[in-house]
C-alpha cells in the first residue's frame, strides 16, 4: 500500500495561499494596506527563516474571517482561486497528482494554511482529503481563532498522525510513504516518511536533502 502527501504552498503552488489570500483581501479593500500588507510580508518572512510564532500568525490571519458573513467570504474565495490560484497551478503539478491519486491507496494534502483557504485548492488538484490548520467556528461563523493543533513543523506530523487515525490507518499500513515539500518547516513529516522529496527546496531543505540523499525536483 503506497500513502502520498503533498504540502500546498510553493510545491503544489507556485506561490503561496496564505501571502495571496491576506494580499487579495488588500487589493479588494478588505483590510488596511497601509498596516495589513507590512505585517503580511514580516510574517511571510518570518516562515521563510523558520522562525515563525504560529499562534502570533494565526491571530492574523484568521481575524478577517471572524468580521464577515460565510456568503461574502466563499464570495471572495471564489474570486481569490480565480484570480490568484489558478495561474499559480503548473500542468506538471496537475500531472504528478492525478498519477499519484492513481497509484496511491491513499493520498493528502497537507498544509499550514487554513482548511477555508485550501479546501477549493485540493478540489482543483482532485483531492479528497484535506490535512490543514482549522479555522474554528461556532455556530457557523468563523472565531478568529484556531481549532486544535496548527498543521505547521512538528504540528503537521500530529496532524497526519490523528488524520491517518481517522481513517483507520497507521503508517506501518503503507509499504511506502511519500511527502512532496519546498520547506524546512517540513522537516518533521519528511523525517517520517520513507520517500521524503524536496520540490523547488529552499536552502536548509536543500542542504538536508543533498546530505541525506533525498529526491529533489521542479514542478515547472
Amino acid at each position: 500500500m503506497k500513502l502520498v502527501l503533498f504540502d500546498l504552498d510553493n510545491t503544489l503552488l507556485d506561490g503561496d495561499s496564505d501571502y495571496e489570500w491576506a494580499q487579495f483581501l488588500i487589493e479588494r479593500g478588505v483590510l488596511e494596506r497601509a498596516s495589513y500588507e507590512h505585517r503580511n510580508q514580516e510574517f511571510f518572512d518570518q516562515y521563510k527563516a523558520g522562525r515563525l510564532d504560529i499562534y502570533a500568525f494565526l491571530d492574523f490571519q484568521l481575524a478577517p474571517l471572524a468580521r464577515y458573513p460565510r456568503a461574502q467570504l466563499d464570495a471572495w474565495n471564489l474570486e481569490f482561486m480565480q484570480q490568484k490560484i489558478l495561474p499559480k497551478i503548473s500542468a506538471a503539478a496537475r500531472e504528478l497528482v492525478r498519477l499519484s491519486v492513481q497509484a496511491a491507496q491513499l493520498c493528502a494534502i497537507v498544509t499550514a494554511t487554513n482548511s477555508f483557504v485550501t479546501a477549493p485548492i485540493a478540489r482543483e488538484f482532485g483531492v479528497a482529503h484535506l490535512v490543514a490548520t482549522e479555522p474554528e467556528q461556532i455556530d457557523g461563523r468563523f472565531t478568529g481563532k484556531v481549532s486544535g493543533t496548527p498543521c505547521f513543523r512538528e504540528g503537521k506530523l500530529t496532524r497526519v498522525e490523528q488524520w491517518l487515525a481517522a481513517q483507520g490507518r497507521r503508517w506501518d499500513d503503507f509499504a511506502e510513504t511519500w511527502f512532496y515539500s519546498d520547506s524546512h518547516n517540513d522537516l518533521p513529516l519528511l523525517e517520517r516518511v520513507s520517500h521524503p522529496v524536496a520540490v523547488r527546496p529552499d536552502h536548509p531543505l536543500r542542504q538536508a536533502a543533498l546530505a541525506r540523499g533525498w529526491e529533489i525536483i521542479a514542478l515547472d
